[in-house]
């Protein structure tokens, strides 16, 4: 059976070009929804030569973007790539609501001010995955500001109580007598507001986002439009392992890092977690990710298999060269070398104690976590691991070392 479960006498009406598009477009998703009107879609397109309209909101409520978030941003560009417009909205109205899904208490609001600097980089960032070129570019406030009081009146008349109860996270907080602000109930109409406006064939979002996509469908067709298709994209799983990948959960790579921390932190995740990495992240074919688990199965090692995974990811952000390098610099570290460029940090009040030195120097939190790291054997200064807490550095050029990747020169000044 192909990958999609349409029934076979649908699937085998649908032309190849149609047939190539629906794999493209199921590649790794949770849930697309309904297949058949997707499908039919497809087949219109190819029909009129007119791309469809495919939609992703992101609320800038944090100023990077991580590995994450580049999840449903790959499918974009992979949608994009068959000819499709794809369309970045930046919600920069709705932001100042507050996303509550899978919340269980009510998210603060951002100000103006925050919205705005959070959205500077937003598009930036994502243009690291997207074609600029070929990207629209909208922000929600365009049509959320010009609503007014009656227009969201007349929205809000669209859905009831009841139903928005449904909602996995409104349901769960009002039966643990958790608060939910009416301000709340405001967000997935908005979202699905943008669809209206924008009139999308298509919209994309993580798991967590199901319900508010489909508000997109409904309020589509109480306005009389064709509603939109939904693709939701599962949750990539953080270098814990265990979490989606959070900034709060600190278990997260961003795409601005630079390239010897992405391609380390790639390398460190689990050898089971690397296949769905691939399925998610890499735009190998399903075809080469086989063969490279078949390759593994038949004793492969899979640090190997790995290190293309961290190549590719490192080189989409920076570039090859960047990636050939940071190679060599994780290779030179696992041997107990040291990289040939270091941050350069300048501390007075020599002598310093060893652990004040790890926190001002940014290589530990604070003192207390620099003892432990001391006690865990950790720490390196000029290549000789420190065990003495109480040591104090007089005055002089080092290089002090935390664990295997964090490095800095230090000139310490009387």
């Amino acid at each position: 059976m192909p990958v999609t479960d349409l029934d076979p006498s649908s699937y085998n009406a649908l032309s190849p070009v149609v047939q190539e598009a629906l794999a493209i477009t199921l590649r790794g998703v949770d849930e697309l929804l309904p297949q058949q009107e997707w499908a039919r879609k497809l087949q219109r397109a190819e029909r009129t030569g007119t791309p469809l309209r495919i939609k992703l909101g992101l609320d800038p409520t944090a100023p990077d973007i991580h590995l994450g978030h580049t999840v449903v941003l790959n499918k974009m560009r992979q949608l994009q790539d068959l000819g499709h417009q794809v369309i970045f909205l930046i919600g920069d109205f709705t932001a100042l609501i507050g996303d509550p899904s899978g919340r269980n208490s009510t998210r603060p609001p951002l100000t103006r001010e925050q919205v705005e600097a959070n959205a500077r980089t937003y598009y930036q960032q994502a243009s690291l995955v997207l074609d600029p070129a070929k990207t629209e570019i909208r922000y929600n406030s365009e049509w959320c500001n010009q609503l007014g009081a009656s227009g969201l009146i007349q929205l809000a008349a669209k859905y009831t109580v009841a139903r928005m109860m449904e909602r996995d996270d409104f349901h769960k907080r009002f039966h643990s007598g958790q608060s939910i602000s009416v301000h709340e109930f405001l967000y997935p109409l908005l979202q699905g507001y943008d669809s209206v406006a924008l009139k999308a064939d298509l919209e994309l979002g993580g798991t967590d986002q199901k319900f508010n996509l489909l508000m997109g469908r409904h309020l589509q067709q109480e306005e009389g439009q064709e509603p939109q298709c939904v693709l939701t994209m599962p949750l990539l799983v953080g270098l814990d392992g265990v979490d989606k990948m959070s900034k709060s959960k600190n278990n997260y790579i961003g795409i601005t890092e630079d390239a010897n921390s992405m391609f380390a932190k790639v390398l460190s995740i689990s050898d089971d977690l690397m296949w769905d990495w691939y399925t998610l992240l890499s735009f190998r074919s399903l075809a080469e990710i086989d063969a490279l688990r078949q390759e593994v199965a038949a004793g492969r090692n899979p640090k190997e298999v790995k290190v293309l995974l961290a190549k590719e990811i490192t080189t989409r952000f920076h570039s090859a060269q960047a990636a050939d390098a940071a190679e060599q610099d994780f290779i030179n570290r696992s041997k107990g070398g040291v990289p040939d460029v270091l941050d350069e940090v300048t501390l007075g009040g020599a002598p310093l104690g060893i652990g004040v030195l790890l926190k001002q120097a940014r290589l530990a939190a604070s003192t207390s976590e620099g003892n432990r790291l001391i006690d865990g054997g950790g720490v390196r200064i000029d290549g000789s691991t420190v065990t003495d807490r109480g040591l104090k550095l007089a005055a002089g050029t080092y290089v002090v070392q935390v664990g295997k990747r964090k490095f800095a020169r230090v000139t310490l000044t009387a």
